[in-house]
Formats: C-alpha cells, structure tokens, sequence
C-alpha cells in the first residue's frame, strides 16, 4: 500500500462566493451549532448535533468528480432521472445550471436569491431547509445512464457513437427479483453529506432545477455507509450485524485506485479520462430468515467473526484471510461457499472495486416483513471484467446470497471526469 497522501477532492474550500446559509443568519458557524444543539429537540436536535459540528466543505471542481474517493460520508440521498425532453441544448443547459447550483450547494450556499433573499410574490429560489446548516460534508456526483446515448433504438442526442463501451446494460443475475421502480435511468446524482437534511435539500433543489427537462424517476436514502474509503474511517456494521467492507479499496491506496477506479482516455471514449463507472444495486436482507439463524451460520455464510470481524482462519480484522487452513474435521475452515471466499480478490483474477454503499430501510412491505437491506454502490474502471463476473459468482454460489439476500434495484451510470473554472459537467461529451 501506498503512503496517504491528500486526495485532490477532498481539499476543504474556502467560503463560498454567494450568499452563505450561514451568513444569510447573521451568525458564526459555531453561535449556529450551538442555537441548534440548545433550541431544536428530539429529531432534529439529533440530526443537528451532528451536523453543525462538522463544518468542512469539499471543492466541486478538480481532476475527479468529488464523492468517490472522497471519505465517506454519514448519509446518502441517490435520485435517478429520466429525461422528458429530445432537445440536445436542453440537456445541455441542465448540465450547465446543475454545475452552478451543485458548486453553490457544497460551499454550504443558497441558490439564486436564497430562500428568503427574492422576490416577495414568487417562490423562493431556495427551498430554505438547510438555512443554518453548515456544508456538512457534502458532495455531489453526477453520472449518464445508457438512456443518455440510445433509448428504445433511438439517439436522441446524437450522442449513441459517443457511448463507451463500458457502459454496458447490466445482465440479470441470479436472485435478482427486480422491481421496476428501483432500475435504469439517463441520470444519476449521489448526494453524501453528514446531515441528512442537507443531503435531501441537494436533490430536492437539484430536482426542482431540472423541472421541464428531466423528471425523477427513482430515489434511495441510506444511513450508516458501510464501508470506509480512507484509512482515517473505522469499518462500519451492515445491518447483518457485520463489519462490512474491511478490504475495501482506500484512496490512499493511488496505484490501486488508478488501475482499478479511474477510467482512461486509451480506455475508449477520450471523454471519460478521469472518470469512473458505478454500479447501484439495491440489496434486500431477508431479515426474518436472518435473525433466526444462528451465530454459527451467520459467521459460515460471511467467512468471519461477528464480534472482530476476523477471517474464521483466525488473526484480527485486518489479517489476511488463509482459504487453506483446515479445521479438525479436514474442512477449510473459511467455508468455499462464503462471502468472503467468493468476493475476494484471489478468487476473481485480482479484481478489486472501491465500495461507497449504505444501508437503508423503506419500513415493512404488504406482509409485514422489513424491507431494509444495503444500498450498494461501487465504483470501478470497467463494469464487465470486475462488476459482472464477481456478481455471477455470488449469484450461483455465495451462501449469503443464495439464502438471506434479494436483489430488487439495478443501474449502471458513466461518472465523467472532474472539471476545471468555467467547464460544465459533462461538457468532454458534449464538444
């Protein structure tokens, strides 16, 4: 592993040049925190003791789009779109409008004249629910769908010749039971922060922008990421109890993150150098089944403790998992069929993703039964050489899987590289 150096994305940033949230209060960001820790109670006294403490903010421009390597934040508000217009300077001028707003929004700033800085007879360019709210961490990412570049046979952009390879329409694997409502889209926005509400106002404001040229098509808000894409972040628990994402990619790890995450100009299509590809499944836990099954499977299934998240090899955490010790029965004791064995590296040419997902739960269904599980996020430089098979592998053999898992969303999205003063998202395509 490489030395930790600073990820371009992850510089804080100074004030941001528009009106702040802050400042349109008339108060420092710590006589913020505190009003809020000391008038606001029950949720929002929770959500906002977290929050206001954390004051940092990330640039939106530079060599990667912010929120993939970025470290991880708390909290995930994921909106995919579809696009209602056939105008090529449509899309163009949402592009360019999301660019602004999104650089406002992760300086911690309003839109327009704020929410409450306009007109008096008009709706508020800023919808006002993260007035007093510091930037909280928050990136936002952006990502092109197959429906950008070819929709039912047809190129609605003239952009079909300049759809990568890559960008593949994903194949269904075993235990997919999909449901339409949580599949596809032209665009994607991940919005991470680490208060919840500033994530939700990202997206709602973002949506409200694109009224006219893009409609929502499907959401997902996660709590709790699990996984960790710095060495500075302890490993997390999925709501299967478990460590999850211990031999996540880090981006420390630049080498790595550079064969692995970035794609490349000779990968292709020139215009997405220094951008990524990302998966979005939704993963359901059949928690009934789960939580009725004993600590000993439940270790079996994943190939680790419950309690250190140690390989059942033994060490710590972090140890090397050794797929050939043997118990006293003369069975590997990290069984074939686990988690761990079937997703690590050794068993699928090496390959390796970088993890950004988060839990969720949407309440009970019809019958009762929760319906929560991991929003999983990866991102990688090539979708069907790392994504695809590792999935096919889990799909036919992974006890997880095949016993206490569903899969129930599915998309896959272009992440363009990052930009530079006066370019627009996406701009290396448009040209």
């Amino acid at each position: 592993m490489s030395q930790p150096t600073t990820q371009p994305d992850a510089e804080e940033t100074p004030a941001p040049k528009g009106p702040s949230r802050r400042a349109v209060l008339g108060v420092s960001a710590g006589v913020v925190g505190a009003a809020a820790i000391a008038g606001a109670g029950g949720f929002a006294a929770g959500r906002a003791t977290a929050s206001t403490l954390d004051l940092k903010s990330y640039a939106f421009r530079g060599e990667h789009q912010s929120g993939i390597v970025t470290a991880q934040q708390d909290r995930l508000h994921f909106a995919a779109f579809d696009l209602t217009t056939s105008s090529r300077d449509d899309v163009i001028a949402l592009l360019k409008a999301w660019t602004e707003a999104a650089e406002r929004l992760m300086a911690g700033g309003e839109l327009g004249s704020g929410a409450v800085g306009g007109s008096y007879v008009a709706p508020p360019d800023d919808t006002g629910e993260a007035l007093g709210l510091p930037a909280s961490g928050l990136t936002i990412t952006f990502g092109f769908g197959p429906g950008l570049f070819e929709k039912d046979g047809v190129d609605r952009f003239g952009l079909a010749s300049r759809r990568p390879e890559q960008l593949i329409d994903l194949p269904h694997f075993g235990g997919d039971i999909l449901d339409p409502t949580f599949v596809g889209g032209d665009l994607c926005i991940q919005a991470c922060a680490d208060d919840p509400q500033v994530a939700v106002h990202a997206i709602r404001n973002l949506s409200r922008i694109a009224f006219g040229t893009a409609a929502i098509r499907w959401t997902q808000l996660g709590f709790g990421r699990t996984s960790s894409t710095t060495t500075t972040q302890t490993t997390p628990r999925n709501l299967m109890g478990f460590k999850d994402g211990t031999r996540n990619l880090r981006a420390e790890e630049t080498s790595e993150i550079d064969r692995f995450v970035w794609a490349d100009a000779g990968d292709g299509q020139a215009w997405m150098a220094t951008g990524s590809y990302l998966v979005a499944r939704r993963i359901r836990i059949r928690a009934e089944i789960w939580d009725r099954t004993s600590l000993s499977e439940q270790e079996a299934s994943i190939g680790r403790t419950k309690g250190s998240g140690a390989p059942l090899s033994g060490g710590n955490e972090f140890t090397e998992p050794d797929f050939s010790r043997e118990g006293g029965d003369g069975e590997p004791l990290i069984p074939t069929d686990s988690h761990v064995t079937l997703a690590h590296p050794d068993t699928n040419n090496g390959q390796r993703m970088l993890r950004r997902g988060y839990n969720f739960t949407d309440g009970a269904d019809s019958l009762g039964r929760l319906d929560a599980g991991l929003f999983f996020l990866a991102y990688v430089r090539d979708p069907r050489t790392q994504f695809v098979p590792v999935q096919n592998q889990l799909s036919k053999s992974d006890a997880l899987t095949l016993e206490y898992l569903q899969t129930t969303g599915s998309a896959l999205f272009a992440v363009p590289g990052g930009i530079g003063a006066g370019e627009y998202v996406g701009q290396a395509l448009f040209s």
